[in-house]
């Protein structure tokens, strides 16, 4: 937040001279000037909804500039807020929610941090474009935003084209115009004793090269089937074909706030109406019903999708404690038809 904000405000600074009232912001509607004022306030307003732990709604509050504030002055409120949000980033805990209203109605901390940087990237571009000056940020803080809230754009070589494509802004070769955007935060499902958390491309890649993924995970995690499934992720992300809803939970125990395992999808509904689940828990966490409970949140918001029919998973003939999970979730065992030698097929319909 601090590198994009003072990334825009060296730019924008060269061109503090000018009339920003009088001059368009690239492609917008509005002027350079209206564009800062809202970046400003967007800025305090994702550090007031984190603050303030807001759920159902915006707090109903909104920025105002003094009057006769000039130019210099725009840039120092945009600074002062960047600030704020940032600050409000490091210090709200890590399982803290509030509300964003699309698209699954809330947001993490990771979650505003990248929004407000998409806000300054973009809108800095939007000014700069209409001022004629020049500006491109790092490519680190481009796939910052892209691999938190944009987890549904294939990445390419140039992350900063890529961000400016995925927000109709720009053209990148190979990939149709956009005409219509919006960002992506992580899904969560609540389940009685634990929280299932999206994982996003960020998270997963960490996971996948023997981070933590940014969760704190209890004793003997994550297990090398959570790492395997974040390394299915990174390669359906680099594939363009992640879709977040359908995509990996880490298991999140909400008394202590430890990951205990993971759980996720294979994919994307198939067109019979079939997507496949599977799971995994940390050896220490084993025996007391969390992935017979995660199973059974996450299968009942995937079966309350109309495109979904039943649900799918496969289990090894000897993993009795995994065949006990699927029993207990209310999965039936399909015929021997329907698999193959080293699995056994359940499937919960609805």
């Amino acid at each position: 937040m601090e590198a994009a904000v003072a990334g825009a405000v060296a730019a924008l600074r060269t061109a503090v001279d000018r009339d920003w009232a009088a001059v368009r912001a690239g492609r917008l509607e509005w002027s350079c000037r209206r564009t800062a004022a809202h970046v400003a306030s967007d800025l305090i307003a994702y550090a007031g909804q984190l603050a303030g732990r807001a759920t159902e709604a915006y707090v109903p509050f909104e920025i105002a500039l003094d009057k006769g504030t000039g130019n210099a002055g725009l840039l120092q409120v945009i600074r002062t807020t960047g600030a704020l949000l940032a600050a409000t980033v490091r210090t709200t805990p890590r399982d803290v929610r509030a509300f964003h209203p699309y698209p699954f109605r809330d947001a993490n901390r990771d979650g505003f941090a990248a929004m407000g940087v998409a806000e300054v990237l973009l809108h800095t571009h939007d000014m700069a474009d209409g001022l004629g000056v020049a500006y491109e940020p790092s490519a680190e803080l481009c796939s910052y935003v892209l691999t938190r809230i944009f987890p549904h754009v294939r990445p390419a070589a140039d992350a900063w084209r890529t961000l400016l494509w995925a927000t109709g802004r720009d053209e990148l070769p190979g990939r149709p115009p956009v005409d219509g955007w919006k960002w992506c935060n992580n899904l969560v499902v609540h389940a009685e004793r634990l929280t299932l958390e999206g994982v996003t491309p960020a998270a997963a890649n960490d996971l996948a090269l023997g981070g933590d993924g940014g969760f704190r995970w209890i004793a003997g995690g994550p297990i090398d089937g959570t790492r395997e499934g974040a390394g299915l992720v990174v390669k359906a992300y680099e594939g363009g074909v992640h879709r977040p809803e359908w995509g990996m939970y880490v298991l999140v125990r909400r008394t202590d706030g430890l990951a205990v395992g993971a759980m996720g999808f294979h994919g994307v509904p198939d067109e019979d109406g079939r997507v496949e689940v599977g799971y995994d828990l940390v050896e220490a966490a084993r025996g007391h019903g969390y992935a017979t409970e995660a199973l059974r949140a996450l299968s009942a918001r995937a079966l309350a999708r109309p495109e979904v029919h039943r649900v799918f998973a496969l289990a090894e003939p000897d993993n009795h404690a995994s065949r006990a999970v699927l029993a207990r979730a209310g999965f039936t065992r399909l015929a021997r038809g329907d698999q193959d030698d080293e699995y056994v097929a359940y499937e919960l319909r609805g």
